[in-house]
């Protein structure tokens, strides 16, 4: 397994698959100088591993504030609770994603696909608009509600150093009636995330997509695929 690595300044991808563990999507990290903020937390057996590519990478898990989920499914929730737990960091999804893991449900979340269980847990602030701004000093992070691989999936975008970054967790899919999962609703917000022209993509599953040409081509050709 890797270390976890700095993709531009201030913003870390520290789990997924290469990285902490078969079972976690990707994980990522970003350094807003007085307050750290996590988007997804991996299916909840590497924590350890999380946090150890987090202080290896120079990051103190104590600065953790807000903790962003894309979505309900475990392999990027699963960590949600001990992180809520230990540091005291909101949590944030969207409200059509929140029942599920405030209920713990076990095919929303699709624990049961991975043979474990998820507890509920407490959201601590709900999206409920299309597109919200999250404010770190003198920084922004924006969330869009993008859905499709599940009702409440939002995409994340940072403007940095003359980057634009797009943390879309699953472009990929799957689509599944169990997940709320609606393909023409998924095709309206790939349209959306094209339209940012985004220079890196942060991808739950398959990495980082850069330059902009990259992610293009990448988000295509899953559009192409479902077409």
């Amino acid at each position: 397994m890797g270390k976890g690595d700095e993709i531009i300044e201030g913003v870390y991808l520290i789990g997924g698959p290469n990285i902490s563990g078969f079972n976690d999507a990707t994980s990522f990290v970003i350094d807003f100088n007085s307050e750290l903020v996590m988007i997804d937390s991996g299916g909840g057996e590497t924590v350890s591993i999380l946090l150890r590519n987090m202080e290896v990478l120079g990051l103190d898990p104590a600065r953790l504030s807000t903790l962003v989920l894309t979505h309900c499914h475990i392999d990027h929730i699963g960590g949600a609770p001990y992180f809520r737990e230990k540091f005291g960091c909101r949590l944030i999804v969207h409200e059509r994603d929140a029942e599920a893991i405030e209920a713990g449900d076990p095919l929303r979340s699709a624990a049961q696909w991975y043979g474990v269980t998820f507890p509920p847990t407490t959201i601590d602030w709900k999206m409920a608009k299309e597109y919200e701004v999250l404010r770190f000093g003198c920084e922004e992070l924006h969330l869009l509600h993008t859905p499709g691989h599940t009702q409440g999936s939002i995409s994340v975008i940072l403007d940095r150093g003359c980057k634009r970054v797009l943390f879309a967790q699953d472009i990929h899919g799957p689509f599944n009636r169990h997940f709320g999962s609606d393909i023409s609703q998924w095709k309206r917000s790939m349209a959306k995330l094209l339209a940012l022209e985004a220079d890196i993509l942060c991808e739950g599953h398959f990495g980082i997509f850069q330059p902009k040409e990259q992610v293009e081509r990448y988000i295509k050709r899953y559009l192409k695929l479902y077409t």
